[in-house]
C-alpha cells in the first residue's frame, strides 16, 4: 500500500481529502503507478512537490480508525482525479 506526503516532509502527515461533511479520508494506493499518476495531476494542479510512502496496510487502517479519520483503498480498477483546492489536506 502507498499513501503520498509532501516531498521530504513526512512527518507533516499524510495526503488526505475532505469531505463536504468536513471529514478527511485517507486515500491508500494498492499500485505505485497510481500513487505516482495522482502525483503528477496534484503537481500540474501547483499543488507542492510530494511522494509516495510505503506502508502496511494494517498500519495505516488502525491508525485511521484510532484517529477517528476515513480511508479509502484505490485498486488498480478505480479512476481517481484529485478535486480542486481547497479539499486537500494532511492528517
Amino acid at each position: 500500500m502507498y499513501i503520498l506526503t509532501l516531498k521530504d516532509k513526512k512527518e507533516e502527515g499524510a495526503y488526505a481529502l475532505n469531505t463536504s461533511d468536513g471529514s478527511k479520508v485517507l486515500q491508500m494506493f494498492e499500485e505505485v503507478d497510481d500513487a505516482l499518476r495522482y502525483i503528477g495531476l496534484l503537481e500540474a494542479d501547483g499543488f507542492p512537490e510530494m511522494q509516495y510512502v510505503e506502508i502496511e496496510e494494517e498500519d495505516a487502517v488502525a491508525a485511521c480508525e484510532n484517529f477517528g479519520y476515513n480511508y479509502c483503498i484505490i485498486t488498480p480498477d478505480d479512476f481517481v482525479i484529485p478535486p480542486s483546492s481547497p479539499n486537500h489536506d494532511f492528517i
